[in-house]
């Protein structure tokens, strides 16, 4: 179900010192098997395509009624600055969310990370070196949002 963050071939995002991820947030960081990724992939993000980058008007993330409104704002600035938060209107998006709430990173079908959302909101810095499109969902939750390489992100609400 799991695989070693040490077998992640940019595993070095979680060892920086900037961002700094301390050691109790770095265990409940998990890589998930690619089988068991591609099933919260199917679940969660999309049963026929496989990467952000193929995304149809068919796959949720694409579609109007997915959107939050005014869901569209920058994350590279706050990304870029010693604020260690997440933008407020992120944490407003996500405010249902309890810190233990079991959130999926996805940034495509082979390439899933688990972990609470306490953990995320503290070290999401480290997973925004990954920023070709991924998704973040919430287990059993409706509110996601899809960050993009040019620094901006979609607010969003899961289709069931």
């Amino acid at each position: 179900m799991y695989q070693s963050l040490e077998q992640f071939s940019k595993s070095w995002i979680f060892k920086r010192n900037d961002p700094k991820i301390e050691s109790e947030d770095l265990q409940q960081i998990r890589l998930l098997s690619e089988q068991r990724a591609a099933q919260i992939w199917r679940d969660y993000i999309s049963d026929e395509q496989v990467h952000p980058d193929h995304f149809s008007d068919n796959d949720w993330p694409k579609k109007d009624s997915a959107k939050a409104p005014d869901g569209k704002l920058q994350w590279e600035k706050a990304w870029d600055s010693d604020q260690a938060s997440l933008p407020e209107e992120v944490l407003t998006h996500f405010a249902a969310w309890g810190d233990d709430t079991t959130v999926f990173f996805c940034c495509h079908n082979e390439l899933v990370f688990e972990l609470p959302w306490g953990v995320f909101k503290r070290t999401w810095k480290a997973f925004l070196f990954l920023d070709n499109g991924p998704i973040l969902v919430g287990k059993k939750k409706k509110q996601a949002a899809q960050f993009h390489t040019n620094g901006w992100l979609n607010l969003l609400f899961r289709s069931a």
